[in-house]
């Protein structure tokens, strides 16, 4: 085989191994969520679901960024309540399979959010993105602990709902 003709594979090859991704806007699939048929359900969401009614911002510092950041997402404890859940824990994994337990009583309505923008910016992956959950540090000093710091996930793509 050519050259030309190796180039040529190896670009088809590259571009055609890539349309899934791009075909998917999927940023979070949330699974283990119950339904009334006391089955569990899985729910995907574009960065189009997340954004809408009630979205908030709020500017605060982070342990992990320098000086103050605005975010915007969505509130955690209106996402679960959409969802129907009322107890028990969300175990939110990364992009790289990192994961954390965040207690649905965390869930507050002063509390963290599922941040979709940073400084009016959607996140890449390299930026901490495509979702964070980031709580406002600044806004109540129960935020500023290591068991909160640990809980405020980057790179955030998927949660699974348990007792």
């Amino acid at each position: 085989m050519g050259y030309l003709t190796q180039f040529t594979a190896a670009v088809a090859l590259l571009f055609f191994s890539t349309i899934p991704a791009m075909a998917s806007d999927t940023v979070l699939t949330v699974s283990g969520v119950s339904t009334s048929t006391e089955t569990t359900a899985t729910y995907e969401y574009a960065f189009s679901d997340l954004r809408g009614d009630g979205e908030v911002t709020f500017t605060t510092t982070t342990p992990w960024t320098e000086g103050e950041q605005t975010f915007t997402g969505v509130p955690l404890s209106s996402f679960v309540s959409s969802l129907g859940i009322k107890t028990g824990k969300l175990r939110a994994t990364a992009v790289n399979d990192y994961s954390v337990e965040i207690p649905i009583s965390d869930a507050l309505l002063e509390g963290p959010i599922i941040a979709f923008l940073r400084n009016d910016e959607r996140m890449s992956v390299r930026e901490k993105g495509p979702l964070w959950i980031v709580y406002p540090y600044d806004s109540n000093a129960k935020f500023r602990t290591e068991i909160v710091y640990s809980r405020s996930i980057w790179q955030l793509d998927r949660i699974v709902v348990s007792e």
